[in-house]
C-alpha cells in the first residue's frame, strides 16, 4: 500500500515513536505502515489522518490515480 504516512509525519517534525504514542500503537507498526508491509484498519487510518489533520483521501489514496473517477 502506497501512502503518505512518512511524509506527513517528517512534515510535522515527529519521530515514529512520537507518532506511535499519539495513535496507541507501536513504533514498529509505524514503520511497517510507512512501508506499505502493513495495513491499518480503517478505524487507525483515520485515526492517522486525525493526527495529520488530512483526509484518508491524502494519505492513503494512491497518487497515480489521484483525482481520476473512483
Amino acid at each position: 500500500m502506497n501512502n503518505k504516512v512518512k511524509v506527513e509525519r517528517l512534515t510535522l517534525g515527529l519521530t515514529q515513536a512520537t507518532l506511535a504514542k499519539k495513535l496507541g500503537i507501536t513504533r514498529q507498526t509505524v514503520s511497517l505502515i510507512e512501508k506499505g508491509q502493513y495495513n491499518p484498519s480503517l478505524n487507525l487510518c483515520i485515526r492517522i489522518c486525525n493526527v495529520f489533520n488530512k483526509t484518508l483521501d491524502d494519505i492513503f489514496w494512491p497518487s497515480d490515480i489521484k483525482g481520476e473517477d473512483r
